[in-house]
């Protein structure tokens, strides 16, 4: 079952950057097809394969556009897809993953740093981002490995 989630914020309802927001802690502002949005990180960890390996999964192709490349994830069967969805949120794309490295760089959030963290952008048939958040380092793995999630929502600003 999908949460229930604010869907919109009014931008002079933003908090500053690392207090809470829509059941997470916001990160920042950014730009996503052409709206400005507020990124936020929940505390929620899932763990678990990308997908199936040698499928070729097109909607998962964006770079910046999580929420779009998680719900084609889903669509084609990956379960930490299905789960971040019943979150009411998403696995971040390679963009929302390096603006949450920033967050964490300017020492907003702790993040783990002993595993490799999924990025909903597919690299290949066979591969899919991953970001170590250790140093920010983002690489493409064999999807069918585990690795942890931590889903974000995107909140359009009015």
């Amino acid at each position: 079952m999908t949460q229930v989630t604010q869907q919109t914020i009014a931008a002079a309802d933003l908090p500053e950057r690392g207090q809470p927001l829509a059941g997470g802690i916001f990160l920042t502002r950014y730009w996503l097809n052409g709206e400005e949005r507020a990124l936020v990180l929940l505390d929620d960890e899932l763990s678990g394969a990308w997908g199936e390996y040698g499928l070729d999964v097109p909607g998962a192709k964006n770079y910046s556009d999580g929420e779009a490349n998680t719900r084609a994830m889903a669509e084609a069967g990956s379960e930490i897809a299905i789960k971040a969805m019943e979150l009411g949120a998403h696995i971040p794309s390679c963009l929302e993953g390096q603006l949450v490295m920033a967050a964490k760089s300017d020492g907003l959030v702790t993040l783990r740093e002993d595993r490799w963290h999924w990025m909903s952008t597919q690299y290949s048939a066979n591969d899919a981002y991953s970001v170590d958040f250790e140093d920010g380092w983002l690489y493409g793995y064999d999807k069918y490995h585990e690795r942890v999630v931590r889903p974000v929502r995107s909140l359009p600003i009015q």
